[in-house]
């Protein structure tokens, strides 16, 4: 039985579906677009699986590219990035041109370097937690959201931070993850992506699935 906050959505059968079925699902829903890359945007909790996804779908999908929001959102306000991937990522991408964009905080902290998907691209995959927020969601082409137990994405993302050494030990991780988990449920609690989303796949699967597989099922719209 998975933790998830009563606000979210509550899968009761899950499809199994191999990576290159997920795949042909996720571009049959993303119809093609002439003249510019189709943007499929992965939403969900942290430590969810987005990233995962998104490498999947990057693995499965010729001439595509990932964005994440985590380099647009970098020394932003917490989730005052908005107007950042609508203007610097995903403006360029509906008329066709490259993304060559530099966020204003890189300047600022002194990170070098840009953020860029070559104009041709056919698909853009921008994940994220808030990549489909409200005020993007008509720039987008799909929106994915990644259904995941709470308590078990709280273990992997204080994991994973340790591991990475990016926010202090086992105890500073704690507590940053916490003080993130509060400005995450509240913007998720009034944003709400998952009402928006087309498809929903599991990123904690409670039902058996063999390597490569993925928990999938149609979203709310």
């Amino acid at each position: 039985m998975t933790s998830t906050p009563q606000a979210e959505p509550m899968v009761p059968q899950w499809e199994t579906l191999s990576a290159a079925e997920l795949t042909s699902a996720v571009l049959e829903a993303a119809k093609f677009v002439h003249g510019r890359p189709r943007i499929i945007a992965i939403d969900g909790r942290s430590a969810s699986g987005k990233s995962t996804l998104a490498e999947t779908l990057h693995a499965e999908i010729p001439n595509s590219e990932i964005v994440h929001t985590d380099d647009i959102a970098w020394h932003a306000p917490y989730f005052g990035w908005e107007h950042l991937l609508r203007d610097g990522i995903l403006l360029p991408l509906h008329v066709g041109a490259d993304v060559h964009f530099q966020p204003p905080a890189w300047r600022e902290h002194g990170r070098r370097g840009f953020i860029t998907v070559p104009a041709g691209a056919e698909v853009v995959i921008v994940e994220g937690v808030g990549a489909s927020s409200q005020g993007v969601a008509h720039l987008l082409d799909l929106r994915i959201w990644v259904q995941s137990d709470f308590v078990e994405a709280k273990r992997r993302g204080v994991e994973r931070d340790v591991a990475a050494g990016i926010n202090g030990d086992a105890e500073e991780s704690l507590a940053f993850w916490h003080e993130w988990m509060g400005e995450e449920l509240r913007f998720l609690e009034s944003d709400r992506p998952w009402e928006r989303a087309s498809l929903i796949v599991s990123g904690t699967p409670d039902v058996p699935l063999a390597a490569g597989e993925y928990a999938y099922a149609p979203g709310p719209l």
